[in-house]
């Protein structure tokens, strides 16, 4: 038998060269956010300043928000009237939310004056932005399902301004178990993927440095210390 006449044998395919599409998705994940970058050991000097921590605070009181939001859900929506423990609980949850919009509002002006957008950053910003205004929808609904008089009140004045924009019958404010509905579930859900993008972004493209910084993509020259410390 002739070299010729033996069967043909496939190379087997590199460790390296992923074949089947989880694969590629692990392979396209390690290559742009490998553990290095996602859990970096350093961050720029810069970032010690007071208005980057106002990220972190936002993203702590969600997490804050939403623990006490699944005891309350569990509770019932009548339990935080009648258990001083849940009382103790709403408070918690509302009070937390207070930070939350604060600490995402000073967040929000501060990269907006920064031009956060900066390097190819427009997608980090534009999350961040929706992830605002779907927390604003969210919070509504939350005032809409306190089952007292307030609630009652915003949602009869609500449902006059959803009417006149046309979104009455899609969206009934006074339907209590719609509201409780999008409230726990569906408007939460949308909050948590926007800003598990949001921080992915950040991850991917790095925390936009202050104007002063260098520029990479000129030849200017700064003023601005971004040696590497401890995060």
């Amino acid at each position: 038998m002739t070299t010729t006449d033996l069967p043909r044998v496939d190379a087997a395919p590199s460790p390296e060269e992923p074949t089947t599409w989880t694969g590629k998705i692990r392979a396209l994940w390690m290559r742009e956010l490998p553990p290095e970058k996602m859990l970096p050991e350093t961050q720029p000097k810069y970032v010690s300043s007071w208005i980057y921590v106002f990220g972190m605070l936002t993203i702590v009181s969600l997490i804050v928000i939403i623990v006490t939001g699944v005891v309350l859900t569990i509770g019932g929506v009548q339990w935080w009237h009648t258990s001083s423990f849940g009382h103790y609980m709403n408070s918690l949850h509302f009070w937390s939310v207070q930070m939350f919009f604060l600490f995402m509002t000073v967040h929000l002006w501060g990269k907006f004056w920064m031009s956060a957008w900066r390097g190819r950053r427009a997608m980090t910003w534009i999350t961040g932005a929706i992830a605002m205004i779907m927390s604003i929808a969210t919070a509504f609904t939350g005032y809409l399902i306190q089952t007292n008089f307030n609630s009652q009140w915003i949602a009869f004045e609500s449902k006059d301004v959803l009417n006149s924009v046309g979104m009455g019958a899609l969206i009934n404010v006074t339907d209590f178990g719609q509201m409780v509905l999008m409230h726990v579930a569906l408007l939460p859900l949308c909050v948590g993927v926007i800003v598990v993008m949001h921080v992915l972004l950040v991850r991917y493209r790095g925390v936009v440095p202050p104007a002063e910084a260098i520029d990479h993509n000129h030849n200017h020259n700064h003023n601005v210390d971004l040696t590497e410390v401890a995060s």
